[in-house]
């Protein structure tokens, strides 16, 4: 107990001394993003417009994929994706790139996999100004419950703050993920409810219960509830969020506390 008190202390206390280092890493990812970019911080807006464009193009025009207001629903979706896969695809060679520097200087290694959460959560919130541009053009107006959207996203946060730590220790060791992620990515995406709505997997009962396992399924469907569909999430449905991002943050932190003390042999 005294132990478990005392690590704690640790954590709160490392956070609160390497705060500043924290922001300038985020500082120095944006500026690098976006070094020689003619259209800068418009990227991270127009981008998600462009692939929705796409997207509607193939799936709402082509395929004909029966989803009212689709073009908004697809982007909301993406924007709460997109936070996830750009997260911690960045974090997965986070601890290796920092080498030089924990090889000359004491820092918590854990602040590099929650610095690059932390970028893309900065870069979230510039795909919400996309969310509401797509919103604004199909003529849908947000919902009441549109104003508690920061409760999924905390969610999503804490999952992907714990996902990120394990796969940062895990890349460490295994250097081959960070060339299979991709694809474990790209099927993840289709089995998560972005382009069509799970009402579509009804004759597909296997298909749904793998979707409805999948955590992000829960964060997209929770959004994508509260920006657009004026319902509040039942207590069930909260329960099962918290309980899915507390159990990858448990998992997460365990497996990167356990690996870290040897990665300086491996980095």
């Amino acid at each position: 107990m005294a132990k478990d008190t005392l690590n704690k202390a640790n954590f709160f206390s490392d956070m609160k001394k390497f705060m500043p280092l924290l922001k300038n890493l985020v500082s120095k990812d944006f500026k690098i993003k976006y070094r020689r970019s003619v259209l800068g911080v418009a990227w991270s807006v127009l981008n998600p417009l462009f692939t929705m464009l796409v997207i509607t193009t193939v799936f709402g025009k082509l395929l004909k994929i029966e989803v009212e207001n689709f073009a908004t629903y697809y982007i909301v979706g993406f924007a709460i994706w997109n936070f996830f896969s750009e997260a911690t695809s960045n974090s997965l060679g986070s601890i290796l790139s920092a080498a030089p520097l924990i090889k000359k200087v004491y820092i918590p290694k854990y602040i590099f996999p929650i610095e690059k959460c932390l970028f893309s959560l900065v870069n979230f919130f510039f795909t919400l100004i996309a969310v509401v541009i797509v919103m604004l053009f199909q003529g849908v107006v947000p919902s009441v419950t549109a104003i508690l959207f920061p409760i999924p996203v905390i969610y999503c946060f804490i999952f992907v703050c714990g996902v990120s730590l394990f796969l940062s220790a895990a890349t460490v060791y295994f250097r081959d993920i960070q060339h299979l992620y991709g694809v474990l990515l790209t099927m993840l995406m289709y089995l998560t409810p972005i382009i069509y709505p799970l009402e579509l997997l009804n004759d597909h009962s296997f298909v749904l219960r793998i979707v409805k396992i999948n955590p992000i399924t829960h964060y997209v469907e929770y959004f994508r509830n509260l920006v657009m569909y004026n319902t509040i999430p039942s207590l069930e449905e909260n329960l099962i969020c918290i309980g899915m991002s507390l159990l990858a943050l448990l998992v997460g932190g365990f497996v990167f506390k356990k690996a870290e003390g040897k990665f300086i042999l491996h980095i």
